[in-house]
């Protein structure tokens, strides 16, 4: 049986952009997962999981790759019970913290988030109780060998946050720095390249 490669993206991508990552499996199949990035994460829980497993099983070894908060609801949907290995890209490992930071950001007190059950802020982003309460009951574990690429100008999650999570699930950690949270240059991709093929090194 082959192996395949399952990539997951971030906040307003496309699971076209999985294509980029043919060239570096050769010999795998590689899949892009489309969902909902707008969707909370137990609306995408099921889906990921189902959409995942639906590939894996015909596969004898399966490795993901996830960007942002595609990473984020990778590991909430337990994605580690179908893959030997993960890469994350800039992964939202805090939600909680995200969300308190816009909340604080905002002037929004928990007290009057639970009075109006949702907030939209003036990004443009809605603030919901759901949301917030779910991510404090459900926090983030993955099981699996992982490597976290995280840019040192990253305006999501601070390093010490992502050095934390890092630590506690056993993830590798490297750090690119003068990256941003969004990694498109072609000096930002060439190092996410040449560190994937160092994390699968004799993987591939």
């Amino acid at each position: 049986m082959k192996k395949c490669v399952i990539y997951v993206h971030g906040k307003g991508g496309s699971a076209l952009e999985a294509e980029h990552y043919k060239p570096l499996f050769i010999g795998y199949d590689v899949f892009g997962l489309e969902y909902d990035d707008a969707a909370p994460p137990w609306e995408n829980r099921r889906d990921l999981f189902e959409k995942t497993s639906n590939i894996s099983r015909k596969y004898r070894e399966t490795v993901l790759i996830a960007n942002s908060i595609g990473a984020f609801f990778s590991m909430d949907a337990g994605l580690d019970k179908l893959v030997s290995r993960a890469f994350f890209i800039s992964p939202v490992v805090d939600m909680e913290k995200l969300i308190t930071g816009m909340m604080s950001s905002a002037g929004i007190s928990e007290d009057e988030l639970r009075e109006k059950e949702s907030i939209r802020i003036d990004s443009g982003q809605v603030i919901s109780r759901k949301y917030l309460e779910y991510v404090r009951e459900h926090p983030l574990n993955w099981n699996v060998p992982a490597c976290i690429l995280y840019g040192s100008l990253d305006d999501l999650t601070s390093l010490e946050t992502v050095s934390g999570f890092a630590e506690r699930i056993g993830a590798q950690l490297t750090v690119m720095e003068g990256g941003g949270h969004w990694f498109h240059t072609e000096e930002q991709m060439t190092f996410l390249d040449e560190c994937i093929k160092r994390f699968f090194e004799g993987k591939v």
